[in-house]
């Protein structure tokens, strides 16, 4: 019995464009250089300086790159929104995330399917785990990027470094889980909310040391709005992931005490209730260590 193929051998890399002339050949030639089996869909907001043209004589020199016009700019998560539906109704395993700007490296892109491969449903190239970097960033950028990552992953305690990311790798079933329409479209928050939603889904996320590197050509698409706007979402979401956790612990000491005196006699009740009580002393310490690590 033949073996069946690995997710990565159906990959499909979407690169969203709004004025990336200088940047998108330079990015899909490393990219088709360095994983020449994966395809290409580069999703262009109809850039004014020409993107979506030069896209378009990319496509039509090679079968392996793919272009998807929008009407205008409607922003990134917009971008990969349709760049998911675009791949999942053409039966791709694997649908990846990467910038257009060069700051992703396609030779790390190895990092992230091999990851999918061994099991896990999404990936994340993390600058901020172990054997992660930064290149040419501000510091003031760098350490703004780091105090917001730590506290979002305080906030809804996810566990991950990284959750701003935006170099990533989905299997198909995680994506189709998801109701893609009711992501956060506030700036770049929305990389949060596709993780966030995929973890409380019950998937696992991983991460991959990445190196990050800024951008040679063009200029960037993030402005001062991203930290506010993003900030403000992520608290909403940790003051509500918080409350959950509370009404849980609450509900399995409530389960827990009404089993434990169902199941017991009056003559073995105060055994079973000093029983209980040591439960939910275990409980209560689990969860408060749990929080305490959280809000270190």
């Amino acid at each position: 019995m033949a073996e069946s193929a690995a997710p990565s051998a159906k990959t499909l890399v979407i690169i969203p464009t709004y004025n990336e002339k200088e940047n998108l050949p330079r990015i899909v030639g490393r990219l088709r250089t360095a994983q020449p089996e994966v395809d290409v869909l580069i999703v262009d907001d109809n850039s004014p300086d020409g993107t979506g043209d030069l896209a378009d004589e990319l496509a039509n020199t090679d079968d392996h790159v793919h272009v998807l016009h929008r009407a205008g700019k409607g922003g990134l998560c917009g971008a990969y929104v349709a760049g998911f539906r675009w791949g999942l109704e053409r039966g791709y395993q694997v649908l990846c995330e990467m910038d257009a700007d060069g700051s992703h490296a396609p030779e790390q892109l190895y990092l992230l399917l091999d990851a999918i491969d061994n099991g896990e449903d999404a990936v994340i190239g993390s600058r901020y785990v172990p054997g992660g970097e930064v290149v040419n960033w501000p510091k003031n950028r760098e350490w703004l990027s780091r105090g917001g990552n730590v506290y979002i992953s305080l906030a809804l305690g996810a566990g991950l470094s990284d959750m701003t990311a935006g170099y990533r790798a989905y299997r198909r079933e995680v994506l189709e889980a998801l109701d893609l329409e009711e992501l956060s479209n506030a700036g770049y928050i929305f990389q949060v909310d596709l993780a966030r939603r995929a973890i409380q889904a019950g998937y696992v996320i991983t991460e991959v040391p990445i190196t990050f590197t800024e951008r040679e050509y063009g200029e960037s698409k993030l402005d001062g709005s991203f930290v506010t706007d993003s900030l403000a979402e992520v608290t909403k979401w940790g003051v509500a992931h918080r409350s959950k956790q509370v009404r849980e612990l609450g509900s399995a000491m409530a389960s827990l005490a009404t089993h434990e005196l169902h199941e017991s006699s009056l003559a073995q009740a105060p055994a079973r209730v000093s029983s209980s009580a040591r439960k939910f002393s275990a409980v209560f310490k689990d969860f408060s260590a749990q929080l305490k690590q959280q809000l270190r």
